[in-house]
């Protein structure tokens, strides 16, 4: 049959009876049929992909947009690497210099710390942060030894550490572990303020870093037992300060049930020869105490920590009758 008359018989198994044209082969058809549905899968996937995303890029977009960036204050930001430091302090305290407290878990301390600061707004701290720290690094602290310092660190610390027995608040391990550092958090991050923290005489009173060491304070002197000790400096007018840490927290936080006696001893420079136990201030610290029950003596210039100068400054003219 030729063309013409194949074309003419719509009967013929070739032809499509709709059309009277001859149908193509399945063998011919199928493979490209196959690949328009993978083609069209694909493309609807892709699809559904680039919408997925668009929509993830939205969410985070949006709440970074609606995040606002962490206040600016006018005080040093947190020391680089605080975690890192604090945790290794702790294992020194607890592992060498202190190895009869060689059970405390650092590791959940240092949670402990950071649950207190993290997510929290740097000028609303409050005691309650800070007190499940304090309970998982309690102390005890020996009778007659512990010693307060105002306006006096350098020398209370270098006594400390000539007579070890003796513990201020920096020899115990909160103290220890956070000794010259910084640190806050903001209430708008997970994370610490490297960037600036706030100044308690600039910004607010009861920032983290305040509150924290008020609190070790106060926590300090109600654990204080038997006769205490604080070194003032009486080479200012002001050797008692009313206001400071000493002044505030730690003299009214005594336990006159538990300390019997408090003494002061007021160090001056080497070339100051004044007698510091008559003036005004300490006479206010002798007032607080006596209303306390606690009694109070003052000596000037004790010799231990008087020596601990001299050995800075043996040429002095007054450390030749000290020596």
């Amino acid at each position: 049959m030729d063309q013409t008359s194949l074309e003419m018989d719509p009967t013929h198994p070739e032809m499509d009876p709709m059309t009277n044209r001859r149908a193509s082969s399945a063998s011919e058809d199928e493979p490209w049929c196959d690949l328009s549905k993978k083609a069209k899968l694909y493309l609807v996937v892709g699809l559904g992909v680039l919408v997925v995303l668009g929509i993830v890029v939205g969410v985070v977009v949006g709440v970074l947009m609606g995040r606002r960036a962490p206040a600016t204050w006018k005080g040093a930001g947190t020391t680089p690497h605080f975690r890192e430091i604090i945790l290794g302090r702790c294992y020194s305290y607890t592992q060498v210099r202190r190895p009869e407290l060689s059970d405390k878990n650092c590791e959940e301390i240092v949670k402990a710390f950071m649950d207190a600061v993290l997510s929290k707004d740097p000028c609303g701290s409050t005691e309650q942060d800070y007190l499940p720290l304090i309970k998982l690094t309690n102390q005890t602290m020996p009778c007659n030894k512990t010693l307060f310092w105002s306006k006096s660190g350098e020398l209370a610390h270098d006594y400390s550490r000539v007579q070890p027995k003796f513990l201020t608040l920096e020899d115990t391990l909160l103290g220890y572990m956070v000794d010259g550092l910084k640190w806050c958090g903001d209430a708008v991050s997970s994370e610490v303020n490297y960037a600036s923290c706030p100044s308690r005489r600039k910004d607010c009173v009861n920032t983290t870093y305040s509150v924290f060491w008020d609190t070790v304070s106060k926590h300090l002197a109600e654990n204080a037992c038997g006769v205490v000790q604080v070194v003032l400096n009486g080479s200012i007018s002001n050797s008692f300060d009313k206001n400071s840490t000493f002044g505030r927290v730690e003299v009214h936080n005594l336990n006159p049930n538990k300390v019997s006696t408090l003494q002061a001893w007021v160090m001056h420079d080497l070339a100051d020869s004044s007698n510091t136990c008559s003036r005004s201030t300490i006479n206010d610290l002798e007032l607080i105490l006596r209303k306390r029950n606690i009694r109070f003596t003052c000596q000037k210039n004790y010799r231990p920590i008087r020596l601990l100068q001299c050995v800075k400054n043996p040429e002095h003219s007054s450390c030749r009758s000290v020596l």
